[in-house]
């Protein structure tokens, strides 16, 4: 089994997901092999809370450019984790909220 803090990489951090927070729904960016089971797993031994659904999403790259270069952003995965709503919500994102 992989280690949990491989797959979640880092946390979304944005207006919407911070919207998303009072429903006990929260972003991370992960792994791109990972599946929805490792996810929940994951997220379940990290912060020690009851997962209740997992949604996820390949978010493409983009093209960019820098002057006469141009190029693409990477490809990534992104995870929409929904807790119990018996289970607290995760110290980690308090202060955004």
């Amino acid at each position: 089994m992989k280690d949990p803090r491989d797959i979640i990489k880092r946390p979304v951090i944005t207006e919407r997901t911070a919207d998303y927070m009072v429903d006990l729904k929260y972003a991370f960016e992960v792994d791109i092999r990972a599946n929805k089971t490792e996810i929940k797993q994951a997220v379940e031994s990290i912060f020690k809370v009851k997962v209740s659904n997992v949604n996820t999403m390949i978010v493409p790259a983009k093209p960019k450019r820098y002057g006469r270069y141009s190029g693409y952003t990477t490809e990534w995965k992104k995870a929409i984790v929904t807790l119990t709503p018996d289970s607290k919500p995760l110290e980690f994102f308090e202060a955004v909220e």
